[in-house]
């Protein structure tokens, strides 16, 4: 029997599959910066979604998957699948006042309570009881159910922000001092959606939200997006959704003759059942509302082995940000998103570029999905309407506001410690010479913010790797000068969601560069492995799973 050329080939490299794994290329720093550049420069005005801004990037992204060879998965157009948001602004001729049998009370928007709708409705008029719900917790891991079956349906809820403390008795209980996703803002208004409540107010406070109270008035000073509701969005659904000044709740709870601290300290207790409060809300919330088109961009290389290749390691960075912002009481700006999230964008690009030249046995997956910033809207939609069965989704390596500050010793992956992901990270760290940064307390949530979190509910295991910079804890050990570096990575958390988070071409992207070598090498470690990850028995994370 005679042989041809590419029956040898073919041969051939299915040997050198087998018996020798293909290892990662290197990724090259100058395409990485300048993807980096020109996703953060003015002319695509911070990639906001539903603006101009966001199509060019779309567009730059495809165009760039094309050019480097990346193949377009089945269901796409080309390199998109497409993403139905409904846009909501609240309008300034919106009114909302409670009344007491003492008093009413119409607290100023955007200084005292800030607020908006999810339901994809111009015009929500109701008038509502209150009341307090504690945390709004119902975790059946934990014992705790702050509903108890009372009836909420119609009511509108008033709740805390984060979980339920530690006490001395359970110092672990809602995982000690770190925020799990019953503490997260989005899982309060997924839960009051679900008890059919008229709406939902957050009681803020800086310490519990863990951050100030310009976060959440800038969020609703401009057009809020959720799912389309055939997307079937955790958060769409809400007639009115916001948050309440800390003061402002307290002058309401005493206006209706409860002590709003007395019944927080109530709510540390599982005994704790909701809280009438003789106060009705009246609303007229007047928005505008329209339907827009989005993308998610996503490319693969296919494996190279007969079997594993119908199975998939994913990469992911979302590529939008907040676009042009009007902040109150100032002038429009570009909010470029430099960091978060171009430096991820960036890198996938990159990583991208080394991939194509050395398919692995798995095929690999690089997803750039879109709304992230509107609440990982891209990545639930692509979990709910995958393009690759989730069943053959080994992993999701995610990269968001990546290391800007230079090279390191060690390298993040919180959350891999709940799956087999992180003795692959481990053994990968080592033959990078790297160890694996300490665990640091995920005060502010870090793991359920980005868009690794829909495939973790989806049960596939996923992380963001390199979580310094995202959770702004500045904890990795830097190589140079480490004290220096690590004050300018805490530094940015001041400049995070700020007009201020723009490129500088002065960057030491050495660090960076060492993180998308790290994502890559520990992506070619799962696609080239003969098993797939696995969550451990014991992981916190895997009862997250829908």
């Amino acid at each position: 029997m005679r042989l041809t050329l590419t029956a040898i080939s073919s041969l051939a490299l299915h040997f050198a599959l087998a018996h020798h794994p293909v290892q990662a290329q290197q990724v090259k720093e100058a395409p990485l910066r300048a993807h980096l550049d020109f996703l953060s420069d003015d002319l695509l005005e911070g990639r906001g979604t539903g603006q101009r801004g966001g199509d060019l990037a779309v567009r730059y992204l495809e165009t760039q998957a094309a050019a480097m060879g990346l193949v377009p998965l089945p269901g796409t157009n080309g390199y998109r699948q497409t993403v139905t948001l409904v846009g909501s602004q609240t309008l300034a001729s919106s009114q909302l006042r409670f009344e007491t049998n003492k008093t009413t009370l119409s607290p100023a928007m955007g200084a005292e309570i800030v607020y908006g709708s999810s339901n994809g409705k111009a015009d929500n008029d109701f008038n509502a009881p209150l009341v307090f719900v504690g945390y709004g917790v119902r975790a059946p891991e934990e014992r705790w159910d702050d509903f108890k079956g009372v009836d909420l349906k119609g009511k509108l809820l008033i709740m805390m922000v984060n979980d339920p403390q530690p006490t001395a008795a359970e110092p672990n209980r809602f995982a000690g001092k770190a925020l799990t996703y019953h503490g997260r803002w989005t899982y309060k208004y997924e839960e009051a959606a679900r008890q059919g409540a008229a709406g939902v107010l957050l009681i803020h406070t800086t310490p519990s939200a863990s951050y100030a109270w310009n976060v959440p008035q800038t969020s609703f000073s401009h057009e809020r997006f959720s799912l389309d509701k055939d997307g079937n969005s955790g958060n769409n659904g809400n007639a009115l959704e916001g948050w309440l000044q800390e003061d402002t709740a307290k002058a309401l709870f005493a206006a209706a003759g409860k002590d709003l601290d007395a019944l927080r300290a109530q709510a540390e207790t599982r005994e704790f059942k909701p809280v009438a409060i003789d106060a009705r809300a009246h609303v007229t919330l007047r928005s505008s509302v329209r339907k827009v088109e989005q993308q998610n961009v996503i490319g693969m290389v296919p494996g190279k082995d007969a079997k594993l290749k119908e199975q998939a390691v994913l990469y992911s960075a979302h590529w939008d940000h907040l676009g042009i912002v009007q902040e109150p009481g100032k002038p429009a700006q570009i909010w470029n998103g430099a960091v978060d999230n171009a430096s991820g964008a960036a890198a996938l690009l990159a990583m991208a570029q080394a991939a194509v030249t050395h398919p692995a046995k798995r095929t690999q997956i690089f997803l750039w999905p879109a709304a992230e910033e509107q609440g990982l809207l891209g990545s639930a939609f692509y979990v709910q309407h995958p393009l690759w069965p989730l069943a053959k989704t080994a992993a999701d390596l995610n990269l968001d506001s990546m290391n800007f500050v230079g090279k390191t010793q060690d390298m993040g992956v919180a959350g891999s410690e709940h799956s087999s992901l992180f003795n692959t990270a481990t053994s990968v760290a080592k033959k990078m010479g790297l160890r694996i940064a300490p665990p640091v307390p995920d005060l502010g949530g870090a793991f359920f913010r980005a868009d690794h979190f829909n495939f973790v509910r989806a049960g596939i295991p996923a992380f963001n790797v390199g979580s310094a910079v995202f959770s702004g804890d500045g904890s990795f050990a830097f190589d140079h000068d480490a004290e220096q570096e690590a004050a300018q990575m805490k530094a940015f958390k001041k400049d995070y969601h700020t007009p201020r988070d723009r490129y500088n071409p002065a960057w030491d992207l050495s660090g960076m560069l060492q993180q998308a070598q790290f994502t890559l090498n520990l992506g070619y470690a799962v696609a080239n492995d003969t098993a797939m990850p696995a969550w451990k028995k014991d992981g916190r994370y895997k009862r997250l799973v829908q």
